[in-house]
C-alpha cells in the first residue's frame, strides 16, 4: 500500500509518497480535474491501493477529496488544518514550505489512527452550498442596511448613495427569498432530509429560515457520529482551562468547529428561552446559579443541538420535557 500526504492549494497539489516505509521522490500536480486524474493514476500504480491525507481547504480540496473517495483503491483521511498545525508544532518542524506540509500530513497519516472521509451526495452537498450563500448575502445585507441608514443620515449630501443602497437592499432581498425558495425545495425532494426538517421546525425557535439553515449542516455529518461529537464539531464544547492550584480560568467554549453551524443554533436558542417554557426554565436556572445571559444562551445552544440529535435519532418531534423538566 501506498501512504500519501498531500499539500493544496489553489493552483497545485504537492504529494509526498512512502511504500513499505521508503520515501520515493516528491510529485505535483495541477489542482484541476485533469490534474487530479493524473494524481490517482500516479497514487495506484502497479495496481496499488493509496492511503492519503490531505488538508481541509474548502473549495481547493474538496472536488480532489470527493473523486478520491469515489474510487474503490483509495482511502482518503481529510485532516482538521489546526490538528496538522499542531502535529506540525510536535514534530518540531521548523520551517514551512509545500514540501514540508505534504510530508507534514504524510508523517500524521502513519502515526495517529486513520480516520476515512466519505463525501456526502452531491445534493446534500449542494443544499450546504446554498445555505452558506444565503448567510453571506445576509451578511452583505446588513452592512448595506448600515451604508443605507448613515446615508440617510447626510440629508442632501447623501441622496444619492441613499437611492443607490436602497436598490441594492431590494436586490439582495429578492436573492435571498429567491435563493431559501431554492433550498427548501430542494430539500422537499429528498424525503430522509424532509421528514428531518419537520422534525426540526417541531422545536421552538426554529421555523422556515434557520430549519434548513441547521439541516444543510447537520446532512453532511457522518450517520454513527454521536452528540458529544455534534458538539464538538459545531465548537460548543466546553474547554477546561487549569493548572496546579493557582490556574483555574473559567470554561469557555473550544469554537474550533463549524461556526455556520454554531450561528445558526443562536437565534433558536435566543427565541425559546423566551417563548418554550421548558427552555425558560432553564435559562432561569442558570441565571440564578450566577451565570451570564451569554453563557446561558451558549448553554442552551449545546443542549439544543443534543436535543436535535436524539430527535433524528429516534425519529420524534419535540417534547420540551426532555429537554429540562419544570419544576
Amino acid at each position: 500500500m501506498n501512504t500519501i500526504g498531500i499539500d493544496v492549494d489553489s493552483k497545485y497539489l504537492v504529494c509526498r509518497i512512502r511504500r513499505s516505509g521508503k520515501d520515493f521522490p516528491e510529485a505535483r500536480f495541477v489542482n484541476d480535474p485533469a490534474g487530479h486524474r493524473k494524481l490517482i493514476t500516479w497514487a495506484t500504480r502497479g495496481k496499488r491501493t493509496a492511503r492519503i491525507c490531505m488538508e481541509a481547504t474548502g473549495v481547493y480540496s474538496a472536488p480532489l477529496a470527493i473523486l478520491l473517495d469515489a474510487d474503490p483503491r483509495i482511502e482518503v483521511m481529510v485532516a482538521n488544518p489546526k490538528a496538522i498545525k499542531h502535529f506540525a508544532t510536535a514534530i518540531l518542524q521548523r520551517g514551512k514550505t509545500d514540501s514540508l506540509d505534504a510530508g507534514t500530513m504524510l508523517e500524521y497519516v502513519e502515526r495517529v489512527p486513520f480516520t476515512s472521509w466519505h463525501a456526502p451526495s452531491e445534493e446534500v452537498l449542494a443544499i450546504q452550498h446554498i445555505s452558506r450563500r444565503i448567510v453571506q448575502l445576509n451578511t452583505d445585507l446588513t452592512r448595506e442596511r448600515n451604508r443605507h441608514a448613515a446615508a440617510i443620515r447626510l440629508n442632501r449630501i447623501g441622496h444619492v448613495v441613499a437611492e443607490d443602497t436602497a436598490a441594492n437592499i431590494h436586490q439582495l432581498q429578492q436573492r435571498i427569498e429567491q435563493l431559501e425558495s431554492t433550498l427548501r425545495e430542494l430539500i422537499e425532494q429528498i424525503p430522509e432530509l424532509s421528514d428531518k426538517l419537520h422534525i426540526l421546525q417541531s422545536a421552538t425557535g426554529i421555523a422556515n429560515k434557520t430549519g434548513p439553515r441547521i439541516l444543510a449542516e447537520l446532512a453532511t455529518l457522518p450517520g454513527d457520529m454521536t452528540g458529544r461529537q455534534w458538539v464538538a464539531h459545531a465548537g460548543l464544547d466546553p474547554r477546561a482551562y487549569e493548572s496546579g492550584t493557582s490556574t483555574h480560568k473559567p470554561r469557555r467554549i473550544s469554537k474550533n468547529g463549524n461556526r455556520y453551524l454554531r450561528e445558526a443554533l443562536y437565534f433558536p436558542a435566543l427565541v425559546a428561552s423566551r417563548h418554550d417554557p421548558h427552555v425558560k426554565a432553564y435559562y432561569d436556572k442558570l441565571i440564578a446559579r450566577g451565570k451570564k445571559p451569554m453563557q446561558v444562551i451558549v448553554a442552551i445552544m449545546r443542549k439544543l443541538l443534543l436535543a436535535i440529535w436524539g430527535m433524528f435519532k429516534n425519529k420524534e418531534q419535540w417534547d420540551g420535557n426532555k429537554f429540562y423538566k419544570c419544576a
